[in-house]
C-alpha cells in the first residue's frame, strides 16, 4: 500500500510540477518578481496537501511566531527534498540557493530562474562562496529572505552535518538576524528513496539572532538542531 500512495504521489507531484512552470513560464516575464514569487508558491502548496491526502504525512509547524518581518538569513538543516521546495510558500518573498545545472532542466529550470535564485557551481567552492556572499546580500537588501543549507548536502535522518560558517557570514556582514530552522524530513521523505513513509514532519522554527562570532554561531546552531532531533 505505502509502495501504491508514493506511486500515486509521484503521478501529481510531477504533473502539477509541469503545469506549474509551464504556467510559470507563460506568465512570469509580464508580471514582476514579487507575483511570480507568489504565483510559483502554489504548486509547493499543492504538494504538501497532495503528500498528505496520498501518503498520510502530516507537516507541523512549531514557533511560527518566530519568523521576522524584515529580511533575514534562514538556515537549515537538509535531510531531502521536502525542505527544498515547501519554505518557498511558509516564507514571502524567499531566495534560495541551488545547483546552476537545475536552472537547465526544461520548464521547471526556466521557471526557477524567473526566481532569482542564487545559482552556484559546487565544482568551484570559492567561486561558489564569493557569489553566495555577493548575490545573498544583493537579495538581503532588496528585501528578501535567503534561505541556506549549512551542512553543504543531504544528510540522511538521525544526523547531523557539519555547519558552515558561511551562512552566518552573510548575516553578520549584511546586519540581519539569522533565523535557524530544523525539521525531520528525512523520516518520512528519505533522499534519494522511491517509497514515502507516513508520519509528521515537525517543522521548528528558532528564535532569530544577531551573529556576532561566525564559528561559534555556526556551532550553537548546530548543536540546537541536534537538540531538537534528540541527538544530543
Amino acid at each position: 500500500m505505502t509502495i501504491l500512495r508514493s506511486f500515486l504521489f509521484y503521478i501529481g507531484y510531477i504533473c502539477s510540477g509541469v503545469i506549474a512552470s509551464l504556467l510559470a513560464c507563460l506568465i512570469g516575464p509580464f508580471i514582476n518578481l514579487e507575483k511570480r514569487l507568489k504565483f510559483f508558491s502554489l504548486w509547493p502548496k499543492f504538494a504538501n496537501w497532495f503528500l498528505h491526502l496520498t501518503c498520510k504525512i502530516e507537516v507541523e509547524i512549531i514557533g511560527e511566531h518566530y519568523i521576522p518581518d524584515e529580511p533575514c538569513v534562514i538556515v537549515s538543516n537538509h535531510q531531502g527534498q521536502w525542505e527544498t521546495f515547501s519554505m518557498q510558500y511558509l516564507f514571502h518573498p524567499l531566495c534560495t540557493l541551488l545547483k546552476k545545472e537545475l536552472l537547465y532542466i526544461p520548464l521547471w529550470g526556466w521557471a526557477m530562474a524567473m526566481l532569482k535564485p542564487i545559482a552556484i557551481n559546487r565544482k568551484k567552492p570559492k567561486e561558489a562562496l564569493s557569489l553566495t556572499l555577493n548575490e545573498g546580500s544583493e537579495r538581503l537588501k532588496s528585501g528578501m529572505y535567503v534561505l541556506l543549507f549549512p551542512e553543504g548536502t543531504r544528510v540522511g535522518a538521525g544526523k547531523v552535518g557539519k555547519y558552515a560558517r558561511s551562512c552566518f557570514e552573510l548575516a553578520k556582514r549584511n546586519n540581519v538576524k539569522v533565523l535557524p530552522l530544523c525539521h525531520n524530513s528525512g523520516e518520512c521523505w528519505p533522499a534519494h528513496k522511491f517509497i514515502k513513509k507516513p508520519g509528521k514532519i515537525k517543522l521548528h522554527i528558532g528564535e532569530p539572532f544577531l551573529v556576532d562570532n561566525t564559528k561559534q554561531s555556526a556551532l550553537e546552531t548546530e548543536d540546537w538542531v541536534k537538540r531538537k532531533l534528540n541527538l544530543n
